[in-house]
């Protein structure tokens, strides 16, 4: 069976799988091979069912029967169930709202059942355990990882799922793999003297052992492979890039240093010495005739859009080519509206001096700093004028959304691109900002996310890294507190003190609305709606309160946005859309519910909403849960000096895996895994640029092209 074949020619497969597998992003047989074990199940330590006890986690095998769909008698939640036997006894297992399941097992059939133990009147079952039926390997694979009467007695896989798959099908589709020796028409695209250089398994090798491993060691050995691998791949992709994005020409852009510190002498703050050193190096990338790549990460409040708008005066200032009328322009993409608004506000403010003009395009509208009717406010005006003096290069500087990169827009003399979150877009929607006929634009993305260095190296291995390492002179530090439950009314006092005082405050909440009462899996979390409503009831009944969250219309979340920057709300309820970019200067309290269900760099980001003003700034975190593992989180957000050293911790001790969610960095999981290696990222990078300058169009690398062109058109690599 070839590893190219189309997987629906491979098996026979209903509308329900086919789905299944598409919403897994798989189509050939390779897909499937490359589709791995998110853990091994280990059946030496299997439980008799009849030793278990209410609220273990277990494994059981046995014979199912009596398998039925029912209603709860009071939620009338649709549910599976059925009896798990051995022969030390049996259990009930129960499937809330999968009704499917009892379809999908016949009575009689031996099972694995992983899953908790609950009890209700007086009874133990089984509550929505995993369940996959178990049979006998081909012989010579994972020498027969189960045994003649079909009980396992080794590592067994268990793949990601989706609805209508499950991880027993996946199990069976590798075992009807490995004995069509598919694997044996695979070409390995790592040379084998790369292999044997960092004593890495053949892919031959490696699939066996990743899919039906004799040991734990042999499975270690195989994620270890492809981990190198992908990483591997994603440094050639981002040094072919960058190879080709130094070949594009650009604009030369030479300023006098007394000009600039002029204009940067104007800042509301002293400049800090980091921010100097990022308007250093950009500007001497201007200078070099070819177009900019760089990345500019710092911490919330660090001076980003300060360093992004004195390099964009470079910009605007600096006349066409053989023009004496006229400027350069300033692309400056932002991922919300909320955000492409305050930088549109930002922007006319570090230029108001010079009368220069300033214009915004969004989804819903178009602005035009300054106005006639008054010059030092803006004005709305229609998409069609605004893409004419843009067009005309009369607009020097457009602050936007993804309405950015729409067709209509044209510039007559773009220069400069700043994309501002830069994760939050894809390579394509980059591409249409910067690939431009002619003269490319410099680039410049920025981030405030906090992302250890490895994974910097990784998924920026395309550009420049510049760190801006230090807040601006009088920010005080953030004072952080970890609120037990019995504290939390002397910490709402605080907060009505500072309220008192003017101060306005944020809290964040995990959802947006209460979980569907009769889903008794459903996540309990607090809600944005149902905590404004008991804050104002219970709690400060004397102040304002408004919400804000990701479901509201964009006119509703400018309007909520403009009263609390007003003053006219005093506390804000809002879901972890106030993350990026909120910018209010008298808000200075923030309260994280829930907290731990947010990633150490999600709550750093929050935190950092609450250090735009020399005020005092608090944090207060409520968590739900007493865990050790939650309190030693807890302890690292709060004891942490930056963002850069708080996303080292996260990645030691939450696992690449779950670093900032992974799949945003468009990096599978065993990917993820060699993040946590600097030395295996270091020697993936080194020999990526050991080939491409041996060999730049890997002609003398074919296997490697072919992997490279296949990531490519499946769009596996970072996004």
């Amino acid at each position: 069976m070839h590893p190219d074949l189309p997987i629906e020619k491979a098996f026979r497969l209903d509308e329900e799988k086919k789905r299944a597998l598409k919403k897994l992003g798989m189509k050939t047989v390779a897909d499937l091979l490359y589709h791995f074990p998110v853990r091994y199940g280990d059946t030496s330590a299997k439980r008799n069912i009849g030793t278990l006890a209410v609220g273990e986690k277990a494994t059981v095998f046995g014979k199912i029967s009596g398998l039925k769909t029912s209603k709860g008698f009071r939620t009338k939640i649709a549910m599976s169930e059925a009896r798990i036997e051995d022969e030390s006894g049996s259990i009930k297992a129960v499937w809330f709202h999968q009704p499917y399941i009892a379809k999908m097992i016949h009575d009689g059939a031996f099972v694995r059942a992983d899953g908790k133990v609950s009890e209700r009147k007086g009874a133990l079952y089984l509550s929505n355990p995993k369940i996959e039926t178990v049979a006998k390997l081909p012989t010579g694979v994972g020498d027969s990882l189960f045994g003649a009467e079909g009980v396992a007695h080794a590592l067994y896989p268990v793949y990601p799922e989706s609805r209508g798959i499950t991880s027993n099908w996946f199990s069976h589709a590798m075992q009807k793999l490995f004995a069509a020796k598919t694997l044996d028409a695979l070409e390995d695209p790592i040379p084998a003297d790369m292999l044997a250089k960092y004593n890495l398994p053949s892919l031959k090798t490696a699939l066996i052992w990743i899919h039906a491993p004799q040991k734990e060691s042999d499975a270690m050995a195989a994620r270890k492979r492809f981990a190198f691998e992908e990483v591997f791949f994603i440094q050639l992709e981002k040094k072919k890039a960058r190879m080709a994005w130094d070949k594009n020409p650009a604009y030369v852009i030479e300023k006098n240093p007394v000009e600039m510190e002029e204009f940067v002498s104007r800042f509301p703050f002293a400049p800090t010495d980091a921010q100097r050193r990022a308007i250093e190096s950009i500007l001497a990338d201007f200078a070099k005739g070819h177009a900019m790549a760089r990345l500019l990460e710092g911490d919330v409040g660090s001076g980003k859009t300060a360093v992004a708008a004195a390099t964009a005066y470079a910009i605007v200032t600096t006349r066409p080519y053989g023009q004496k009328a006229g400027a350069l322009q300033v692309a400056y993409m932002a991922p919300t509206e909320i955000l492409a608004k305050q930088h549109f506000e930002s922007f006319i403010q570090y230029f108001t001096h010079l009368g220069i003009q300033v214009g915004l395009i969004t989804g819903t509208e178009c602005r035009k700093f300054p106005s006639k009717v008054n010059p030092r406010s803006w004005t709305h005006i229609s998409r069609a004028q605004l893409l004419k003096w843009v067009a005309n290069g009369e607009i020097p500087i457009l602050v936007g959304t993804h309405a950015l990169i729409q067709k209509s827009v044209k510039f007559k003399h773009l220069a400069y691109a700043v994309i501002d979150e830069q994760h939050r877009f894809g390579t394509l929607q980059r591409q249409k900002l910067t690939r431009k006929e002619g003269l490319n634009p410099h680039l410049l993305s920025m981030t405030a996310t906090p992302i250890p260095r490895t994974l910097a190296l990784t998924v920026y291995g395309d550009l420049d890294l510049t760190l801006l390492d230090e807040l601006p002179a009088g920010r005080k530090p953030i004072v952080t507190e970890i609120v037990m439950p019995t504290a939390r009314e002397k910490t709402y006092e605080k907060i009505r003190a500072l309220l008192a005082e003017g101060r306005q405050a944020y809290v964040i909440c995990p959802r947006i609305d209460l979980p569907d009462p009769e889903n008794e899996q459903a996540i309990i979390a607090k809600s944005v709606k149902e905590e404004a409503e008991r804050l104002k009831r219970d709690v400060f009944k004397k102040n304002t309160i408004g919400i804000l969250h990701s479901k509201m219309p964009p006119a509703e979340k400018e309007r909520v946005m403009d009263d609390f920057k007003a003053g006219k709300i005093d506390i804000l309820v809002a879901t972890s859309v106030v993350e990026v970019g909120v910018n209010v200067p008298n808000a200075t309290v923030i309260v994280i519910e829930g907290a731990e269900r947010f990633g150490l760099a999600q709550l750093h980001q929050l935190r950092g909403r609450v250090i735009r003003s020399s005020h005092q700034a608090y944090c207060f975190v409520f968590a739900e849960t007493k865990s050790e593992k939650t309190a030693e989180r807890l302890k690292a957000f709060k004891d942490a000096k930056n963002g850069f050293e708080l996303a080292e911790y996260d990645l030691k001790l939450r696992g690449a895996g779950e670093l900032a969610g992974g799949k945003q960095w468009g990096i599978t999981d065993v990917g993820m895994e060699a993040i946590k290696n600097i030395k295996m990222v270091e020697a993936a990078r080194t020999e990526a640029a050991k080939l491409l300058a041996e060999d730049a169009t890997l002609s003398r690398f074919p296997a490697i092209a072919k992997k490279l062109s296949v990531r490519a058109a499946s769009e596996i690599h970072f996004e």
